[in-house]
């Protein structure tokens, strides 16, 4: 009887520590198998994330990345529909304010990502201090061909000069950055505040010089390659894509200013693996990765601890003064306006 007691115990005690053992690590699974941890981002990049961002974190946390891959509105449509079992969500601050509206995100806890104390102020909270950081600010200016323009262009208000007759293209409204060009377009009017009438004035006069809109940036990429267009607004951070195409390629920072692109990073609502999400996002501040992609030039650090030379700089949004020097939108006002802003835009602007 002893030694049968003596057995059963010890069997109890070590099913006990087997069990302490695996509920260490939460992002283990079940047999020890890598946890599945689905990321749904734009696909860009993708073997230097995978090899300098995902594979470090799966190593680190017995975690499986699993990419949901494609632009802002596919992804997110997806993830309305159901039909993506998402846990981090990659999409620009115009979309993700479209989710947050939608209640598809879950809050985080940021006690969970100490990291959000070292990023700049603006990319703490840009949508509200429940959901999610900007993990890089971009910048919208402008990129024009210096080879096939006369002067230099340093405004948004020399875009409309008739030298540049049926040269250009812009984004079109449906697009991150096409609300960004019409509040331009308010400030060349004059105006110190947005002012919708003004502004849809102002592209009217501008509709002269548009070749056509673009929606992706590697539609900009391939007219400006093929000489269709001269140049036009544009992000800054696919900037080296346009610098390979046509050397003389040239950035702008407008005089009025350029705009902050926020791409944010959030957890989808009902993620069963919440806890590693926010300890993924936490790394995806990390001052590591944060150097490495801005070294390759991949995306602008907002981690202020990330120190680079004007050689490394080159090409991305780097420096707080920079930062703070841009023009923001409020992307709730933004997205209650947007059904309206499309049909006037349709009626009076598009090409």
């Amino acid at each position: 009887m002893k030694k049968i007691l003596g057995t059963s115990t010890l069997v109890a005690l070590s099913a006990i520590a087997l069990t302490a053992c695996g509920g260490s690590d939460e992002s283990q699974g079940s047999n020890g198998s890598p946890t599945k941890l689905v990321i749904s981002t734009w696909g860009f990049s993708e073997d230097f994330f995978r090899e300098e961002v995902y594979a470090p974190f799966e190593e680190e946390h017995n975690v499986e990345i699993v990419l949901d891959v494609g632009n802002n509105a596919e992804r997110l449509n997806k993830i309305r529909q159901g039909t993506a079992d998402v846990d981090v969500v990659y999409l620009s601050d115009y979309y993700a304010q479209q989710a947050i509206n939608d209640g598809l995100f879950a809050e985080i806890d940021r006690s969970n990502i100490p990291n959000i104390e070292e990023i700049y102020e603006v990319a703490q909270a840009p949508l509200g201090e429940e959901y999610g950081p900007a993990y890089t600010i971009g910048q919208f200016g402008i990129a024009y061909n210096a080879d096939e323009v006369d002067g230099d262009i340093t405004s948004w208000a020399d875009l409309w000069d008739e030298n540049l007759a049926n040269n250009l293209t812009i984004p079109g409204i449906t697009s991150t950055t096409g609300p960004m060009f019409l509040d331009a377009a308010s400030k060349v009017a004059g105006e110190d505040s947005f002012n919708e009438d003004a502004a849809f004035a102002k592209m009217q006069e501008l509709t002269p010089n548009i070749v056509k809109e673009y929606d992706k940036t590697s539609d900009f990429v391939n007219m400006f390659a093929q000489g269709e267009i001269v140049g036009g607004p544009f992000m800054e951070m696919y900037f080296n894509d346009l610098k390979e195409a046509i050397p003389s390629a040239e950035f702008v920072a407008p005089e009025e200013g350029g705009y902050a692109v926020m791409n944010t990073v959030n957890i989808v609502e009902g993620s069963k693996n919440k806890e590693l999400a926010e300890e993924f996002i936490n790394f995806q501040l990390s001052h590591d990765i944060q150097e490495t992609t801005a070294k390759a030039k991949i995306d602008s650090p907002v981690n202020t601890t990330v120190e680079l030379t004007d050689e490394e700089a080159e090409g991305i949004t780097y420096g707080q003064d920079v930062v703070e020097g841009l023009n923001q939108l409020d992307m709730a006002y933004v997205n209650e306006s947007s059904a309206k802003w499309i049909e006037r835009w349709n009626q009076e602007i598009a090409k």
